[in-house]
C-alpha cells in the first residue's frame, strides 16, 4: 500500500532538502547522517520497489537506492511542503514535475524501521534489489514468484506450516494477520508439518493467501491503530472483513463455533478447533 500510494508522487521527483531529525533513523545506513544527506540531495527518484518490509526508491543514474524499512510502526507519509508530523525522523523534501513542491515524512513512534543508502545487486529477471533485501524472497503477489521451488521447500522443511509461512527466507509479504486468515480459509491447523501437506493441499493454501492478500489491498490493508496508514495517513478497513485474526470468542463464519487463540511465537495464532483440525501426533 506505500509503495502503491508513493510512486505517482515520486517517481521522477528531485530531492531538494534532507533534513534528519533522529540519527537513530539511519542504523542502517553505512555511515554518519552528513553522508545520507550530502549523497541523496539533488538525487531523481525511479518507480519505487518493495519486498517484504522493505521499500525502495531507485536513484537516477546510479546503482543506489535510498532502502526504507517500516520496522514495527515506520511510516512514509506524503505530505504538501511545510507540513510536519508528530515522532518525524526524517524528512525528504522533493519536487516533483507534475505535482510541485512535496514532503516525504519517516514518521516512527518506536524507531524500529529505518533509512538508508544502499547498494543495487542483480536479482535476475533483470530486476536490482539492494544488497539489505537479497535475503528476503519473492512474496506470493510477484510475477516471478516460483510456485514449485515454493512447494518444494515446504517439503523439506520440518516445521509447523505457520512457522514456515512466517520466515521471509522462504516466502515474503505474509504477517501474521494474513498467516492466520489464509490457513483458516484452507482448513489447515496451524501446526500441521510441513512435510505432510500433499500439493494439492499446498496449492490450496497458496491460492488462499494470494486471494486474502489482493483483498486486503484492495481494502487498502488492514489498520489497528495509529501506525498503520497509507501514505495519506488514512486507515485500511480490511479490518472488518477478518474471519479468524482477532475473533477470539465469536462463531466461526463457517461452522459456528468459537474461534479460539493460542500463544504461537510471542505472538498469538487465531483459528476454528473444529474447521481446522489439529494434527494428530504420532505414537
Amino acid at each position: 500500500m506505500v509503495r502503491a500510494g508513493l510512486e505517482p508522487a515520486v517517481t521522477g521527483a528531485r530531492v531538494i532538502h534532507v533534513t534528519v531529525l533522529d540519527e537513530r533513523s539511519l542504523r542502517r545506513h553505512d555511515g554518519p547522517s552528513e553522508d545520507f544527506i550530502h549523497r541523496l540531495a539533488g538525487r531523481t527518484f525511479e518507480v519505487p520497489q518493495r519486498r517484504g518490509k522493505f521499500m525502495w526508491l531507485p536513484l537516477v543514474g546510479s546503482p543506489e537506492a535510498v532502502v526504507t524499512h517500516l520496522g514495527m510502526s515506520g511510516q512514509v507519509l506524503l505530505r504538501p511542503r511545510g507540513v510536519d508530523d508528530p515522532l518525524t525522523r526524517i524528512k525528504l523534501e522533493i519536487e516533483h514535475p507534475v505535482l510541485g513542491d512535496l514532503t516525504l515524512n519517516f514518521v516512527d513512534q518506536r524507531i524500529f524501521g529505518s533509512m538508508a543508502i544502499d547498494e543495487l545487486i542483480d536479482a535476475g529477471h533483470d530486476q536490482t534489489v539492494p544488497t539489505a533485501v537479497a535475503h528476503i524472497a519473492r512474496d506470493p503477489l510477484d510475477p516471478f514468484f516460483d510456485e514449485k521451488l515454493f512447494f518444494a521447500k515446504l517439503a523439506k522443511r520440518n516445521t509447523g506450516i505457520k512457522r514456515a509461512l512466517l520466515d521471509q527466507g522462504l516466502i515474503s509479504g505474509i504477517g501474521n494477520i494474513y498467516a492466520d486468515e489464509s490457513l483458516w480459509y484452507s482448513r489447515i491447523h496451524y501446526e500441521t508439518p510441513t512435510a505432510v501437506l500433499t500439493l494439492p493441499r499446498k496449492r490450496l493454501l497458496l491460492a488462499e493467501i494470494r486471494s486474502v492478500l489482493n483483498r486486503a489491498l484492495a481494502e487498502g490493508g488492514t489498520s489497528f491503530d495509529e501506525q498503520y496508514k497509507n501514505v495519506n495517513g488514512n486507515s485500511g478497513y480490511f479490518e472488518h472483513s477478518l474471519q479468524a485474526y482477532g475473533q477470539q470468542g465469536k462463531p466461526c463464519p463457517r461452522c459456528g463455533r468459537p474461534i479460539v487463540r493460542e500463544q504461537f511465537m510471542n505472538r498469538g495464532s487465531h483459528f476454528c478447533p473444529f474447521c481446522q483440525r489439529r494434527p494428530k501426533v504420532a505414537d
